[in-house]
């Protein structure tokens, strides 16, 4: 069986899909790394709305999905970028999927840490920005979730310079009740984030950074560092606070910065883990047996994917994320929160496609080609 698939230059190429997806099996539980996946939010496809609605959720298809990131021993990282929050997902819609997966996550006993931002301010004082902080902060405590304090962009928009971002994340990490993860998005990402730490030298940006953190080791559990720069990543690394982890969210170097070096290694908390899940977890307890060349081996394959998906505009990653969750059966439909499905082109979609089927993503392969030759159709690409 062979399918047909446009180019980037417009031309039609055959492909031969693989008839068997990789064998992976859910196992134990990680011992050499703490892994979460930024999972995905299913949209509702009948709901009659607008890219300018209140984003129409599938619960259950939204929690199936995170039970399926569970069961292979992933975390899931809940209420994040990956979940459309500022870019389809509002703040009421966010504080909905926090509660439904904490509790679920405590029901099947997942790993579960949610995001804390700003997000039901389009613009702000700074005390406007600590309160709208200390609001999300609350929903995510009263859930029993871990919280993930992500990048603000009312924040970005209202700081003077680094002194406001020490005062805002001082006042919230000491009134946290646990320990949090710090989150710093890269304006590649959300280009309202450009500046961010007060500052656009990532240099000084860092150390503002980092002078939030030796303020309050106590409260902080691990930083997730979303810049696409692995040395940069790296560099953080060492020089955290004894006992403070580095959880990469570094969607192109992913495997090297996991795998580490003889100065350290970095946790995960990862876009790309959403599709990659099964695949990842094997990765994972691969590197427990200390078999770093086998974590390599299957892992390494994988930034292809990764790096395709992330391409620029790397916000839109998430269009990808969609549709692979569609081709392997993950969800009935490929419809997105904010009418996002259509932020990327058919060849994109098509690359995105040979690529997951190469690494043998897909469950069932048969109903994945099935379901790209219907989206092919809809474009007027005739098998």
């Amino acid at each position: 069986m062979t399918i047909r698939l446009p180019d980037s230059g417009g031309a039609l190429r055959t492909y031969e899909p693989r008839t068997e997806p990789l064998a992976v099996t859910p196992g134990t539980p990680f011992t050499s790394r703490t892994v979460f996946s930024a999972a995905h939010v299913v949209a509702d496809p009948y709901a009659d709305v607008s890219p300018d609605s209140p984003a129409a959720v599938d619960w259950d298809a939204t929690l199936a999905f995170r039970r399926h990131l569970w069961s292979h021993g992933l975390g899931v990282a809940e209420a994040m970028d990956t979940a459309q929050r500022g870019m389809g997902l509002d703040w009421a819609g966010a504080a909905e999927l926090i509660r439904r997966s904490a509790a679920e996550a405590k029901s099947v006993g997942g790993l579960i840490a949610c995001g804390v931002g700003t997000d039901q301010l389009a613009a702000g004082t700074l005390a406007e920005v600590r309160a709208a902080y200390e609001e999300q902060l609350a929903v995510v405590e009263e859930s029993g979730a871990q919280a993930i304090l992500m990048a603000s962009r009312a924040l970005a928009a209202a700081a003077s310079g680094p002194e406001d971002y020490l005062e805002v994340y001082g006042h919230l990490l000491r009134q946290a009740a646990e320990p949090v993860i710090l989150h710093w998005l890269g304006p590649m990402f959300d280009p309202a984030l450009e500046g961010y730490w007060g500052s656009s030298d990532l240099d000084a940006a860092t150390d503002t950074f980092l002078e939030v953190i030796s303020a309050h080791p106590d409260k902080v559990d691990g930083i997730k560092v979303s810049l696409l720069d692995a040395q940069r990543e790296i560099d953080i690394r060492r020089r955290l606070p004894q006992g403070v982890r580095c959880y990469t969210g570094d969607d192109f170097n992913y495997p090297e910065l996991i795998a580490g070096d003889d100065q350290g290694f970095s946790h995960a908390l990862l876009g790309i883990f959403d599709p990659l899940g099964p695949l990842a977890a094997e990765a994972v307890r691969v590197l427990d047996t200390g078999d770093v060349k086998g974590f390599r081996g299957l892992l390494d394959p994988t930034v292809e994917l990764s790096r395709h998906l992330f391409q620029t505009p790397t916000r839109f990653y998430k269009t990808g994320v969609v549709f692979l969750a569609w081709l392997a059966g993950h969800q009935s439909h490929f419809t997105m929160v904010g009418g996002l499905q259509s932020a990327r082109s058919l060849p994109h979609f098509a690359k995105a496609y040979e690529l997951a089927d190469a690494l043998g993503l897909f469950p069932d392969p048969k109903l994945a080609e099935e379901r790209m030759k219907t989206l092919l159709s809809v474009y007027g690409v005739n098998q």
